[in-house]
């Protein structure tokens, strides 16, 4: 089924098991290693992990230390399945439009594909815009599961 024009999808497949990929998602500690776009280095990450329960973040643009805040709400976890949350950002053009994303995870071929959707967009411009954002932080997020693997991420 085509994407609508408030949709986004980014799909991503990890030479790493589901329980440990779904842990970089639940552990604030790890997840503030990946939390940030491309040019940018996360400055604050917390969550309750629970259905209910709020996170919260920023990012700090490396080039003039710019704070991007956001945060939401978890609406539904499905240990090594699914993780449903808001998302809206405190400042900006998108500031208090509140967005949906859904983290799916499966396995195929030995590897861990998580699928990222993010709804609705008020515009197709600003579905455009956060392409390249989330793809840099899920490049950031692959980079550190797959540097570390060897490594003991508990």
């Amino acid at each position: 089924m085509p994407l609508r024009d408030d949709e986004l999808l980014i799909v991503r497949a990890f030479a790493a098991p589901i329980p440990l990929v779904f842990r970089m998602w639940e552990d604030a500690v790890h997840r503030a290693h990946w939390w940030a776009p491309r040019g940018c280095r996360c400055s604050h990450f917390s969550h309750d992990f629970r259905e209910g329960g709020a996170w919260r973040a920023c990012f700090l643009f490396e080039s003039s230390n710019e704070e991007n805040w956001q945060g939401g709400v978890y609406q539904e976890i499905d240990r090594d399945r699914r993780i449903v949350f808001t998302f809206t950002w405190d400042n900006g053009p998108a500031a208090g439009v509140e967005m949906r994303v859904t983290i799916t995870f499966a396995e195929a071929h030995g590897q861990t594909i998580q699928t990222f959707h993010q709804s609705p967009f008020t515009d197709v411009a600003r579905r455009d815009s956060h392409i390249t954002g989330w793809s840099g932080l899920l490049d950031r997020q692959q980079a550190y599961i797959e540097g570390e693997i060897e490594g003991d991420l508990s």
